[in-house]
């Protein structure tokens, strides 16, 4: 039976380098970002004693548009590899193996390593191994934590529920098509139309459904994450919108710009746990989904008109992303628990989370991608069989 979201005559076949680089450098703000958090004004995993509040601005800006703009790019990516696929049955094989196998993986060795740390900090009297062994696979409240716990791989989750969600909605018929990509491409509606849907949704929603972490209680995220990762899924297969991007990108660079202004200073006037009246609130989302939007557009045009070129390095490090992001969390939290009762000053203790944090992320990734079994482990393709070398005799005399 002839897949209805294969139907699209206009999907790119060729790869694009520059949402690889993209999506290559996305993954490294967000590990800097996430080391960030250890000595930012907000409440994290895990914190330094004494918080900073010039962290504020660089990481108020880029709170907005990071994870949108991972869901845009994975969207994208989602199409080139249904496109290659075959079909809807081998792609959703496909994505099963590569993201509940490594969800998998993490649950059992990475994000216990997190969860031990936490519990310890509020008084746990026992060792990692009885913790692993019993503790860790509670359900429900422990030692203030909830059990269990997706940490950083709800990223994981995510995005394997809107593969399987975008393939229900193709069987539907309920994907956008060309005249949908033709609507949206006319005038500034790239612009404003998905603004308004999206801000609609979350400002409808926030303060009537708690912003809450999990696949079935974050409505709110849902309402930017999944549109995002349908944009970057059309847009794979409707080549046209480039050209509606190309056209809007510096008012879209206007309207970050503006929005990003606003989300600082809010952030500013209230720091940390403080709350926000509600208009500030409600005005700070909306801010926020105009900046997650309009970076997202921008940063497209960037990969589009700069970045779209082979480089030797771009394979390895688009392949080594994945692994990284699976356990650089656990590999940041582990770190600052062991250096941050040493008191260091905030740059040398910066120096080592980043260090320690890169080394054990290109050891996980280097070891791992060698080792056959392990690749799938660690979201990787299993290695190809190299076909086997002749050996030519020399001939005697």
């Amino acid at each position: 039976m002839h897949s209805p979201v294969a139907a699209s005559p206009e999907v790119r076949t060729a790869r694009h380098y520059g949402l690889d680089w993209l999506r290559i450098a996305a993954f490294g703000l967000l590990i800097l970002y996430h080391i960030g958090m250890v000595f930012a004004p907000w409440h994290w995993v895990i914190d330094t004693d004494r918080s900073y509040p010039e962290l504020i601005p660089p990481m108020a800006l880029l709170t907005p548009w990071r994870l949108s703009l991972l869901f845009a790019v994975s969207g994208y990516a989602s199409r080139m590899l249904f496109t290659r696929s075959g079909g809807e049955g081998p792609f959703v094989r496909s994505r099963n193996l590569r993201l509940l196998v490594p969800l998998a993986f993490g649950m059992v060795v990475l994000v216990p390593i997190e969860m031990y740390i936490q519990v310890v900090a509020r008084g746990y009297p026992h060792g990692y191994w009885t913790f692993w062994t019993r503790d860790h696979w509670r359900i429900g409240q422990f030692y203030g934590r909830e059990f269990p716990s997706w940490e950083h791989l709800w990223f994981v989750v995510y995005l394997w529920a809107y593969t399987l969600a975008t393939m229900a909605l193709s069987r539907l018929h309920r994907l956008p098509g060309r005249s949908a990509a033709g609507w949206l491409g006319k005038g500034l509606r790239i612009l404003w139309a998905p603004v308004a849907v999206m801000g609609f949704l979350r400002l409808a929603m926030l303060f009537t459904i708690p912003e809450k972490q999990g696949l079935f209680s974050d409505w709110p995220g849902h309402a930017s994450y999944f549109p995002m990762f349908l944009f970057g899924f059309t847009l794979a297969a409707q080549p046209r919108l480039w050209d509606a991007i190309e056209r809007t990108w510096k008012l879209a660079l206007v309207a970050a710009v503006v929005s990003g202004a606003w989300i600082v200073a809010a952030e500013m006037t209230w720091q940390g746990d403080a709350i926000p009246p509600h208009w500030a609130m409600a005005a700070e989302r909306g801010a926020d989904v105009v900046m997650g939007w309009t970076m997202t557009l921008v940063l497209f045009r960037l990969a589009e008109r700069f970045w779209n070129r082979d480089h030797r390095w771009r394979k390895t490090l688009g392949e080594a992303v994945f692994p990284f992001y699976l356990v650089h969390h656990a590999a940041i939290v582990f770190f600052a628990w062991e250096t941050l009762p040493l008191h260091l000053g905030p740059w040398t203790e910066f120096a080592i989370l980043l260090g320690a944090t890169a080394a054990t992320c290109a050891i996980f990734y280097l070891v791992g991608s060698r080792i056959p079994w392990a690749r799938p482990l660690i979201g990787l393709r299993r290695a190809e069989p190299q076909p086997p070398t002749r050996s030519i005799s020399a001939p005697t005399a």
